[in-house]
């Protein structure tokens, strides 16, 4: 039986000081001038059509920002995009997919980093920070299939396909009868398994689908009270060298505040609960009257047991009301449900 408990509460502004050395998780934001324009450079991404897509997104945003600087793109493979036969949880977790950007960073071989911020782990390196993430696409799950609406219209015993613990977790628990199967692959790989009759229908990030083109695949969005998303999910970070405060510079047009604000929420929920793909965990923040609105859970994998919780507070200082959101679910239970999962 799916044991869910709903907590709300109200966080008050912060009074802490603003920092004054750029911090690993906050984007500078003074504005680049003339004399520091950059000449050339290098972005490292992952050769995915969606990893080149938001690549390619961030260099046309760079070279119209700077006519004269040379733009290149350096495409890799990842270990994550090797691994397609076991699912994220058994072989690493998000990690898999950053680790050989970033040596291109440390190598010198590149400046920046092109990430999805959902597959970006929740503690960085000290040699790394996130200098920049952009205005966000919709951070919403999407319900992919050729024969039916939406989660509900499915009988027992369909199949769906998903990579993710989360939303597995989440499927189980509203819809029991329903099989979930694990996913892997990119995205283009998910849609033809869908379209060969392997799934009944499959999850997908609505983001990556709208970005290439691919918006007329889904059926439906999965509401974030049928499926929480994951922290950062939508949003793209750039990352670089903590030492290249100039790069930071370069990229602070490209930033965007309200974006930033609802990830680094996100994001500290999930670091305070040791987040990754191994625990199925899910955070949403959204702006709402000037306010950040933060909804987290964290959950079994099979569904029989869930924590969920909700709360209200400044933008100003969103770590710290991701840290009291993490607590407020420790409190209501999740310690247990991390025990359980070890």
């Amino acid at each position: 039986m799916l044991q869910c408990r709903v907590a709300r509460a109200w966080h008050g502004v912060c009074d802490s000081p603003v920092p004054t050395r750029i911090p690993r998780e906050s984007p500078a934001v003074s504005t680049p001038t003339a004399a520091r324009h950059p000449e050339r450079i290098v972005i490292a991404t992952r050769e995915s059509r969606l990893a080149l897509w938001q690549a390619e997104h961030v260099k046309a945003r760079l070279e119209a920002l700077y006519p004269a600087c040379e733009v290149v793109l350096m495409g890799m493979t990842t270990r994550g995009d090797q691994i397609l036969d076991r699912p994220l949880a058994k072989v690493g977790g998000k990690g898999l997919f950053v680790k050989e950007l970033e040596a291109a960073l440390l190598a010198g071989e590149a400046d920046i980093a092109v990430h999805s911020m959902k597959d970006v782990p929740m503690v960085l390196h000290e040699e790394f920070m996130l200098a920049c993430i952009s205005e966000r696409e919709v951070p919403l799950d999407a319900f992919v299939s050729s024969r039916y609406a939406n989660l509900s219209d499915m009988p027992p015993g369909a199949v769906v396909g998903t990579s993710s613990l989360r939303r597995q977790s989440q499927i189980i628990a509203q819809y029991p009868y329903l099989s979930v199967s694990s996913l892997r692959g990119n995205l283009d790989t998910r849609l033809r398994k869908l379209d060969e009759g392997q799934y009944d229908a499959i999850i997908l990030a609505a983001a990556g689908l709208k970005r290439l083109g691919l918006g007329e695949r889904i059926r439906s969005e999965l509401p974030a009270e049928v499926s929480l998303p994951s922290a950062g999910q939508g949003a793209l970070g750039i990352e670089c060298l903590s030492s290249r405060a100039d790069i930071a510079q370069w990229l602070a047009p490209l930033h965007d505040a309200d974006t930033a604000a609802c990830v680094r929420a996100e994001r500290a929920v999930s670091r305070a609960l040791a987040g990754s793909c191994e625990v199925p965990l899910g955070a949403y923040a959204r702006m709402r009257g000037g306010l950040l609105w933060l909804r987290g859970f964290v959950a079994l994998p099979d569904g029989t047991r869930m924590i969920r919780a909700e709360r209200e507070g400044s933008a100003d200082d969103p770590e710290a009301l991701g840290q009291a959101l993490a607590e407020e679910l420790r409190v209501y239970g999740a310690e247990e449900i991390l025990a359980a999962i070890g």
